[in-house]
């Protein structure tokens, strides 16, 4: 299993990244996934020039495989005017459209004051709903003073413990959805109903 980390934290360090580690830490723990992070400041030049040109360099298109081929993803931004970061929202702009679809996703954001906690309810998990991907039921938000409290370690080990259930569950499920073949004939179905009256 593979894990990515997708970190829009602009400083060095930042604690964008560092509760993004702490997050895959977590999973990595109840799951032995591998984990794999994708800094998005440094792809930023390379996400801008795939606006222009419709091309990834060859970063751009590490990380959009990364992400693309992972069993589960944790995504992080820092709040920027009561969102997440343009930088978060390009690279997921520039990804293919189906990459995320039915992957297990857990929602984070870091900022200045708890004030902004609501960004993952009303910007982050809209748009991963939109990118149809399966999202975490728990989303993890610090704010500066969080850091070193009690509350925070909680919402990390129960947000990994969703996504750990997710990404098993999703792995799990996949051959089954394969097998099942999307049209049961009408003549199956009456078979199936007679089977079930006797």
């Amino acid at each position: 299993m593979r894990v990515v980390v997708v970190s829009a934290g602009l400083g060095v360090p930042s604690s964008t990244r560092l509760l993004g580690d702490r997050l895959a830490a977590a999973v990595a723990r109840r799951t032995e996934a591998a984990v794999e992070v994708v800094e998005l400041r440094d792809l930023a030049v390379e996400i801008a020039h795939n606006f222009t040109n419709g091309f990834p360099g060859k970063g751009l298109a590490a990380a959009q495989d990364a992400v693309a081929g992972a069993d589960g993803l944790i995504v992080v931004t820092p709040v920027f005017s009561a969102s997440y970061s343009g930088l978060f929202k390009s690279f997921f702009d520039v990804l293919d459209k189906e990459a995320l679809v039915g992957k297990p996703v857990l929602i984070a954001a870091t900022g200045g004051t708890a004030r902004h906690s609501l960004v993952l309810e009303h910007a982050l998990r809209p748009l991963f709903a939109h990118l149809r991907a399966v999202v975490a039921p728990t989303g993890v938000y610090a704010a500066s003073e969080d850091w070193g409290e009690e509350g925070l370690a909680g919402r990390i080990e129960r947000a990994a413990q969703e996504l750990a259930g997710l990404m098993a569950g999703s792995r799990a499920a996949a051959p089954e959805r394969a097998a099942e073949p999307l049209v049961v004939p009408f003549e199956e179905q009456l078979a199936r109903l007679g089977a079930r009256a006797r």
